[in-house]
């Protein structure tokens, strides 16, 4: 092992790893090598200090955040808002990221989530398939192909572009989608300790959407999107099949309210609903977590009825170019997560494991809100615009997804 590699090793504590060496070829050991060359084991050290510190509560200030309920807009401000965003979409302004790095392992599914099949009315089709279907849709309104920019990860992207490829991306113009890659950051042990994989690689995972900036910029898209003058970009999950990604209602909103990001929300069904709620902290727009929520803050509602804290966050969200370019070199802070994961043991045998076993570090994307005064926020109809496949049954399974998209569509 190189010298400046085994020093790093040595002045963190990772020393474990020479004990795989007589495992590993040599070509093995040089991908080994390499991989450790580009970690930034001084992040990973706080990361792993991070966990082991007891929270401290700042005093928070949770507040009541403004929305727009589109039901409650008239024909004539639909129609005045469509065309002002139409405008904007028509002449190339508007792109869309669809964030798909996910595995389909829930729904007992092997490969992207995106590759998941559904037996809708129309027939089987994909969820890659149906946002397709969104795209063409768009493009026979405003005579446009929006450029569609497809995040993967590590562990799906071959196998996603390859599945496009074969399938001819469905019939949507090639040259307008682009891919590019989520960061990793490596899994830790509850000791602190890195941990092999079975391909004799240090474990690594996704580091949460929150990656998104500084992958837009690494990896040339955001210099695609000036080059291409695009100043607005939609971005959603892989397995929302409702979600409506190409709405000039959402963008002639945030432009007229002056804002840099847009959001969609539905309302909460009731006040123990266990889901992410937009409002106000400190001030600055967030998300907040059900379970930071006190119970008698879910249970408030205003002089219409309405729940003071009823937002719900649909991770559909919507970006002026400079928010990426302002993040393009900002580290969001991490989150740590307690995670089962299989590991390489020293003596070459792979072993499975029941229980949690190592921390799980992410980023998310709507930590950015809370770094600008306001937000726009869109409530939409739940039954227009939220199916998600998230689970092998139950809520938000295929069965239940593929029903509202069967009403809808």
């Amino acid at each position: 092992m190189k010298p400046e590699v085994l020093q790093i090793l040595k002045e963190y504590g990772q020393e474990h790893i020479l004990n795989y060496m007589n495992l590993l070829n040599e070509e093995e050991k040089e991908n080994l090598e390499e991989q450790i060359s580009k970690i930034d084991f001084n992040q990973l050290k706080n990361l792993y200090e991070m966990t082991k510190r007891k929270v401290e509560f700042e005093e928070k200030k949770i507040e009541h955040i403004n929305y727009t309920n589109k039901e409650k807009l008239s024909e004539d401000r639909i129609k005045e808002l469509e065309e002002v965003g139409g405008k904007i979409i028509e002449e190339g302004h508007y792109a869309v990221i669809t964030m798909a790095g996910g595995q389909g392992t829930r729904l007992g599914h092997k490969g992207p989530k995106g590759t998941y099949e559904l037996n809708t009315k129309y027939g089987k089709k994909y969820i890659f398939e149906i946002i397709v279907d969104t795209l063409k849709r768009a493009k026979d309104k405003y005579k446009i192909t929006i450029p569609w920019y497809v995040m993967t990860s590590r562990e799906n992207h071959e196998d996603t572009v390859e599945f496009l490829e074969k399938h001819e991306y469905f019939g949507y113009d090639k040259t307008k989608v682009k891919f590019f890659m989520q960061g990793e950051l490596p899994l830790i042990d509850t000791n602190g300790k890195l941990i092999l994989d079975k391909d004799k690689k240090i474990k690594e995972a996704a580091d949460g959407n929150g990656g998104i900036y500084e992958a837009v910029s690494k990896s040339g898209i955001l210099e695609d999107m000036k080059k291409n003058q695009i100043d607005w970009i939609f971005v959603s999950n892989v397995d929302n099949i409702l979600s409506n990604f190409v709405d000039p209602i959402l963008l002639a909103l945030t432009i007229e309210e002056n804002q840099k990001i847009g959001a969609k929300s539905v309302a909460k069904t009731n006040p123990k609903e266990k889901v992410g709620v937009f409002c106000k902290m400190n001030g600055k727009p967030k998300i907040i977590e059900y379970i930071d929520l006190p119970d008698e803050m879910a249970e408030q509602r205003d002089e219409n009825g309405e729940l003071q804290f009823g937002e719900v966050n649909l991770a559909n969200y919507l970006f002026h170019r400079s928010v990426f370019e302002n993040l393009a070199d900002v580290k969001l802070p991490y989150h740590a997560a307690f995670k089962k994961s299989g590991y390489l043991k020293e003596n070459g045998e792979f072993v499975e494991v029941e229980e949690p076993n190592v921390y799980k570090y992410e980023s998310f994307i709507f930590d950015v809100f809370e770094r600008y005064d306001d937000i726009t926020i869109l409530r939409v109809k739940r039954e227009d615009e939220f199916a998600p496949v998230k689970n092998k049954e139950g809520n938000d399974s295929p069965e239940t997804a593929v029903k509202l998209y069967n009403d809808k569509m």
